[in-house]
């Protein structure tokens, strides 16, 4: 496949011509050909901090999910898990891009990706935390597809025609995503005395966190009840969502996202000026 085919390969399926033409037809920059200019009534400065954000959520999470590899309980689930993270990391990909046009930097993919500190991160608390069990990390990425799809559904409906069509890429991936976590909790939750304790595990573990995903979004009561529908499938309790320990959106972050980044960015740091 050519580089000039990428990103149209990846948009295959899409009939809706605005979210085909935001993925580009370049490797080096997926916004290649797109009109990138900021409407005049979006506020760049939001905008770039949301991209930001939402970028930073997928590329940590996409990570997460790359450990897997090798490493999941059947071939199977390993090449679902690092596809997942595939479409997450495309995901982080477009929304870097969006944001190296909106803030004024100008500033590249691998800028946002492999040269920014833990402390420069914007991604939600919930994405960085460690794999655990498998339990623990279907049950994270049910959590984080069921919030981030409401989260892109509204944003295909946003001002910027380049973010809209980003999410409305976007959704139909985590439509997938969703789906695949929520059967392997109703499979684990009403599986064996084993499988379901260890789901009431990451559960108890995981639910302190999920009070972050919604402190700028409106969106809590309908993904809780899309939540509740899998748990009540599998036997399992709503938890409730204590006040967050987590602020990752303001940079302050738990003490596993720096030796993420560490190993996510060690090779290109040995050589800043490297092109690939």
């Amino acid at each position: 496949m050519s580089d000039d085919h990428v990103y149209l390969s990846l948009a295959e399926g899409h009939d809706d011509s605005d979210a085909r033409w935001a993925f580009g037809t370049g490797f080096e920059d997926p916004l290649h050909g797109v009109d990138t200019t900021v409407p005049e009534h979006v506020d760049a400065a939001a905008l770039s901090s949301l991209c930001l954000a939402l970028g930073d959520d997928a590329l940590v999470l996409a990570q997460r999910l790359a450990e897997w590899v090798t490493r999941a309980p059947e071939l199977e689930e390993e090449v679902a898990l690092a596809n997942i993270g595939l479409d997450l990391l495309g995901q982080a990909r477009l929304l870097y891009a969006r944001c190296g046009q909106t803030d004024g930097t100008g500033r590249t993919e691998d800028a946002y990706a492999y040269f920014r500190d833990p402390g420069d991160f914007r991604n939600v608390t919930l994405a960085e935390l460690p794999n655990g069990d498998f339990a623990f990390s279907v049950l994270r990425l049910l959590v984080f597809a069921a919030w981030r799809l409401a989260h892109f559904t509204e944003l295909v409906t946003t001002p910027d025609p380049v973010l809209a069509a980003i999410a409305a890429k976007g959704v139909k991936e985590l439509t997938y995503h969703r789906q695949y976590a929520a059967e392997w909790v109703v499979r684990l939750g009403d599986g064996t005395e084993e499988s379901r304790a260890r789901m009431l595990t990451a559960l108890e573990a995981q639910a302190p966190y999920w009070d972050e995903l919604f402190a700028a979004q409106d969106a809590r009561a309908a993904v809780l009840a899309d939540l509740r529908q899998v748990f009540d499938a599998a036997g399992l309790p709503t938890p409730d969502l204590p006040p967050s320990p987590g602020v990752g959106r303001d940079g302050a972050h738990t003490g596993h996202l720096a030796p993420l980044l560490a190993e996510l960015q060690s090779v290109a740091r040995a050589d800043p000026e490297a092109t690939w």
